[in-house]
């Protein structure tokens, strides 16, 4: 039989459905791949032999006896940020390094309810915070794909680093991920996979561990658009845990697939065209716009002109909510404790908090307190809310003239592990065109484009008005045909 592990979401539910193949089988395949080859991408942190064997066992039984939920018997991985019941959950930090939830994520939960099957838990920046996954207690996660030019590992982008790289490999048929500010499309663009953050409020934040919490939204990352829609259409819906869930009703986006974009509007933002652009990514730009064209698409030059302040806005923010978020691991409740007989509750929360968080993540909860102090409130937190209401502004205004926003996803393509970490602000651009959306709640999908001139993948990024997920998928459908890309990874 063919390698079962290069199946689509989609087609592997269709073989299962029809019995040529059943879960176990499936999973089996998996589990085998990624013991061979996780020891060298480093995209598991966790791998649940035993329980994804349970489970694929029961979903072939409901699938036997015509029972079978959305999701029977297909293998996923779950980043390592959604809490899952008894088994270690550890958001990639010495702080939760051997933290085992007694509950279950609302998302991982809907998808267990629909009869997915659970690989193990994949690695990430820790807490969530980068973009190249070279932040995480537990090592670097590295890249299946390579440049012509060199034999560099390169990073898988961040922070869902090690579902972009495990689903790349074909070591799951999909993945979840988190987006705060471009934490699963950067890593979809760089690995050539779909990535999708929805809008914010339409996936429960509940168990999931908090990075910004008006930011955080979980979303699918897939092999395929198609394999996006079937698996937003489980993980999303209302919550009445989480405060933040949106009761409005999530539409069927796997009916309109084949919706076209037949005078739609789409929209390329002036303001995305920075220094530092890729001359292949614009290149690539310039060719999708053409072929939405083709099929019926007008294309609208459109201006978000508070663009330029959306870095900045973010990265006061994100570490200010970081920093509220963060005060939780204190040595006292859960996670780890680090403390000497006559240690003070002081001396407790100095020492657990400086041997539990990484560089990373200290450097953001400092700026966040910064930020939060009293005399800097009004100054940068205050104004930076201020801006960010601009820069929603500033999408609303360009949604009355079109329906769909077309920018790159990422300025380069991947790039070599070791490069840039000296240089925080410049590892930040690579998030310059995913975060304003974020900052808007809106939702955004990455879409692999073509290859550079080193072989590597580039994507590009499609958004729409908030709630506006089923214009979404159809443009990206169309997208995806038209642009017929099919590369993978050679592991």
């Amino acid at each position: 039989m063919s390698d079962l592990t290069k199946l689509t979401l989609a087609g592997a539910r269709q073989k299962l459905l029809k019995k040529e193949i059943s879960s176990l089988e499936l999973t089996d395949a998996f589990l085998n791949k990624i013991d061979a080859q996780n020891p060298k991408l480093n995209a598991f942190i966790t791998v649940t032999h035993d329980l994804a064997r349970a489970q694929a066992k029961a979903a072939d039984a409901k699938i036997q006896a015509g029972t079978a939920g959305a999701l029977e018997g297909l293998p996923l991985a779950i980043k390592d940020l959604f809490c899952t019941k008894g088994v270690r959950s550890t958001a990639a930090s010495r702080m939760l390094e051997n933290f085992v939830p007694t509950y279950e994520s609302t998302v991982t939960q809907n998808l267990f309810d629909a009869g997915a099957v659970m690989l193990g838990k994949t690695n990430l920046d820790e807490f969530a915070m980068g973009s190249a996954n070279v932040t995480s207690y537990f090592g670097n996660v590295i890249s299946p794909w390579k440049r012509k030019s060199d034999d560099k590992d390169l990073v898988p982008g961040g922070s869902s680093g090690g579902s972009a790289a495990a689903l790349s490999a074909d070591l799951c048929l999909a993945a979840t991920g988190t987006d705060t500010g471009g934490s699963i499309r950067q890593p979809a663009a760089f690995t050539g996979t779909v990535g999708f953050k929805p809008s914010y409020g339409r996936c429960s934040r509940w168990g999931i561990i908090a990075f910004a919490s008006s930011l955080d939204q979980a979303g699918p990352m897939t092999k395929n658009v198609e394999d996006a829609a079937l698996l937003y259409s489980v993980m999303a819906g209302h919550d009445p845990k989480d405060s933040t869930s949106l009761a409005d009703a999530v539409p069927d986006v796997t009916a309109l697939l084949k919706a076209g974009v037949k005078g739609k509007k789409i929209g390329i933002p002036k303001e995305y065209r920075v220094d530092g652009l890729s001359g292949e990514i614009s290149a690539l730009w310039e060719k999708a716009a053409n072929l939405l064209r083709d099929a019926g698409a007008e294309i609208i030059d459109i201006s978000l002109p508070h663009t330029q302040y959306a870095l900045p806005v973010y990265y006061i923010l994100a570490p200010a909510e970081a920093s509220s978020n963060l005060a939780r691991y204190d040595g006292v409740r859960y996670g780890l404790r680090v403390q000497e007989a006559g240690d003070s509750i002081d001396r407790l929360y100095e020492k657990t908090r400086a041997a539990g968080f990484g560089a990373e993540v200290k450097r953001r909860i400092l700026i966040g307190t910064y930020v939060l102090s009293a005399g800097y409130y009004d100054a940068y937190y205050k104004k930076a809310q201020s801006v960010r209401g601009r820069i929603i502004e500033d999408f609303r205004n360009a949604f009355t003239k079109v329906d769909a926003i077309l920018t790159p996803t990422a300025p380069t393509a991947a790039f070599a592990i070791g490069d840039n970490m000296d240089d925080p602000v410049t590892m930040y651009l690579n998030d310059v065109f995913t975060i304003p959306a974020s900052l808007a709640g809106l939702p955004g999908i990455s879409i692999p484009a073509g290859l550079s001139a080193d072989g590597l993948p580039l994507g590009l990024q499609l958004l729409t008005r908030h709630l506006d997920e089923a214009n979404l998928f159809a443009v990206a459908a169309e997208l995806e045909r038209a642009l017929g890309f099919a590369a993978k990874a050679g592991v």
